[in-house]
Parts: structure tokens; sequence; C-alpha cells
């Protein structure tokens, strides 16, 4: 049973701030997982719950992904951070630890804070791919400690193609 680690807000900032933006289909990228990496579960981490969001978690969750939040105090007055890295390796590594039937763990993310999980995953043969969403914010990290072949970028022609949102044409009367 393989499972992907999506952080959210890497997805989202790593396509939409690019040069050209882009925009992921989650529907579609969800299909693609399964597809190409076998992936029954696919959590899609987020910062703290903003109520004015309820209808984007509602499409992430109906895309099929299962959302996570990170934990906040709810009496903090302060901004609220959504850094998911802690929970993300947390997640995989509490797996692990459980003997949960991990399979092989997909994560999306370009950052390089997740080098010694992925590194841990690749000695432990528990890594499909790091799918970093764009070639130009991926840590050099990666592209120097880790082969190749345990990466991919979802902003290569070929996969955007694939998992790219695609404005609905509008019929005319």
């Amino acid at each position: 049973m393989n499972q992907a680690f999506i952080d959210g807000q890497n997805l989202h900032l790593g396509t939409t701030t690019s040069r050209p933006s882009w925009k992921v289909d989650l529907e579609r990228f969800r299909i693609y997982l399964q597809e190409k990496y076998s992936v029954d579960k696919a959590y899609y981490f987020l910062g703290a719950i903003d109520d004015n969001h309820s209808k984007m978690y509602e499409h992430i969750q109906e895309a099929g992904f299962i959302l996570i939040f990170r934990e906040h105090n709810s009496d903090m007055l302060s901004v609220k951070k959504g850094n998911v890295d802690t929970d993300i390796v947390f997640t995989i590594m509490r797996k692990i630890a459980d003997r949960e039937k991990l399979g092989k763990a997909v994560l999306v993310s370009g950052d390089g804070d997740y080098i010694k999980v992925v590194k841990y995953l690749i000695e432990k043969e528990k890594l499909a791919k790091v799918l970093a969403p764009s070639q130009k914010s991926f840590s050099s990290l990666y592209r120097s400690q880790i082969d190749n072949s345990f990466y991919d970028f979802l902003d290569k022609e070929n996969i955007k193609r694939k998992i790219q949102y695609k404005k609905q044409k509008t019929g005319s009367r």
C-alpha cells in the first residue's frame, strides 16, 4: 500500500509562483498518483485551519486526499504559521515505527528540509519518489545527495500535461 505525503503549501507555491505559473488539478493529480505510483492513501498537509477556506478543504477531500492540519493552540493571538515539515516527517516515521503497511512513500515537495527522511526511506527501500512542484525551486540538497532516479518534477511537460488544471470551455448559444 503506497502512500503519498503532500506539503500543500509547497505544492501550491511551487506551481503558482513559477514562471509561467500554473495550477494543479487535484482530481487529475490524485489519479496520476494512483496510476503512476499505486498510491492508495494520499495525505495532504496544510497549515492552520481557516474557516474562510472551508470550500477549498472540501475540494481537496473530494479529490481523494486525506487532509491533515498543523496543530495550533486555539488561544494563540499571533499569526499561525503553516510549516508542516515536521508533521510530515513525524507521520512517515510513526508509520514505520508502528510497522504500519506503508509500502513505498511518495513525497510531494521540493523542500530540502526533508533530506534526512528521504535518505532514510531510500536506505530502507521505502521511497518511491520525491515529486518536486518546480525544477527551479527544488533544493540543491537532493541534487547533490541522492540519485536522480529518486526524484522528478511536476512541471516537466509530460507530467504537467497530465495534472494541470484546464479551464472549462463555456458553451456558446
